[in-house]
Order: C-alpha cells, then sequence, then structure tokens
C-alpha cells in the first residue's frame, strides 16, 4: 500500500495502457500519426483520452466544447464516446493541424458532428454567449495557449451547465509550476496562479488528477 500515487516509469506505463487501453484502431492510428510530429508532446497521453472518453459515457455528455484541438486526438475520444446526436464545439487557430484531426474524424464517421473553429478561442467563446448558448455544454476541455486559461475558464463557467464539468490540462507544467523562477515564461507564473485561485472557487466542485502533465476537473455547481 502507498500514501501516495506511484510514479510512473517506462515498463508501468506501458503495463498500464496494456491493462487498460482499449482505443479504436482510428484513434491508435492517429496517435501514431502524431507521434512523429515535431510538437508531438502536445498530444495528451492516450490513458487521459480513455479517461475522457469515460468521463463523457458516466455523465452522458451530448454537448462538448473542447478549446485546443492540435490534431484532434482528445475530440475524437470524446465524439466517438457521445451518441450520434452529440455535438462537438471545437476551437483552434492552425489549420496543418486540424487538417491531420479532419482527416481522421471524417475516417471515425464523427466529423459530421465536430464544428471547428479556426480562429482564437476568445472570439468563438464570446459568440456562443452572444448567442444564447450559455449553459448548453455538459463538458468543456481547456488545451490551448497558457495565457489564455482564466479567460477561457471564466467563459467555460458560462457556456458548462450546472453540474457539468470544466476539465483544464497541463497544470503541472511538467513541475515547473510549483516554485516558478524569475526567468520562466510568464505562462508558467500564470498557471502557478491560476491553480491557487482555483482551489479557493466557491463556484465549482474541485479535483486535480495526476494524468499526463496534471488535469484539473471542476465540476459547476
Amino acid at each position: 500500500m502507498t500514501h501516495r500515487s506511484l510514479p510512473l516509469d517506462a515498463a508501468l506505463h506501458d503495463y498500464l495502457l496494456a491493462i487498460g487501453l482499449t482505443e479504436p484502431p482510428v484513434m491508435a492510428r492517429l496517435r501514431s500519426h502524431t507521434a512523429g510530429h515535431r510538437l508531438a508532446k502536445m498530444q495528451i497521453a492516450p490513458e487521459q483520452g480513455q479517461f475522457m472518453g469515460w468521463l463523457t459515457r458516466l455523465t452522458g455528455v451530448r454537448r462538448y466544447l473542447e478549446i485546443g484541438v492540435f490534431t484532434g486526438y482528445s475530440t475524437l475520444a470524446v465524439a466517438l464516446a457521445m451518441p450520434p446526436e452529440g455535438e462537438v464545439v471545437a476551437c483552434d487557430v492552425s489549420e496543418a493541424f486540424t487538417d491531420i484531426a479532419r482527416q481522421y474524424w471524417q475516417e471515425a464517421g464523427v466529423a459530421d458532428r465536430i464544428s471547428l473553429h479556426l480562429q482564437p478561442a476568445k472570439l468563438t467563446l464570446e459568440t456562443l454567449l452572444a448567442e444564447g448558448q450559455a449553459g448548453s455544454f455538459d463538458l468543456a476541455f481547456i488545451d490551448a495557449d497558457k495565457p489564455g486559461y482564466p479567460d477561457y475558464y471564466e467563459a467555460c463557467l458560462q457556456l458548462v451547465r450546472p453540474g457539468g464539468v470544466i476539465a483544464i490540462d497541463n497544470i503541472f507544467l511538467s513541475g515547473r509550476v510549483m516554485q516558478p523562477q524569475a526567468d520562466d515564461p510568464p505562462g508558467v507564473h500564470l498557471i502557478h496562479a491560476f491553480n491557487a485561485r482555483l482551489r479557493e472557487d466557491n463556484r465549482i466542485h474541485l479535483c486535480v488528477l495526476p494524468v499526463g502533465d496534471g488535469l484539473t476537473l471542476a465540476i459547476r455547481r
């Protein structure tokens, strides 16, 4: 028995995937495709994709908001776990990255339920709120530029329904967030302060998991 989460070395991580990963072949192909990309580290871990699909099924997600798509692995994990009438609103600024995503969404047969917005996410979120879509999403996932996290979070708090979930990725920043140094990028200091504020936010029920690079889950009260 142990009082803390075990560190995952390569062998234990391989075992985790061997016993717990049930990704469809199309997701495995997308993950393999992205592994050769120069920015492959931006893709979520496969066990995180598994968790997001599981969470989608558990909570009956019908509308999903994603901020930061990259090559579409997380989008695909959720879209495949949703019912046929499910809707995904995906925000990104890169046509090159999302061209890869579109290819695999189409192959998986879920492209018709994903609405991709290629512009700064803040504009898309403002538009959704202006259109009266507050409280209409069941799940939101924030995994984009770190300086934008506070604004994305506040918008998601309005767009997600009471009882809905906001998932926030990369809240550990490879450990740098614990004690930011003076010469660290501004995003490190920002996430350090953001994490501290979330713990005191009485608008949510909070859970932080040591999955991937740290995953925060917030239920809107």
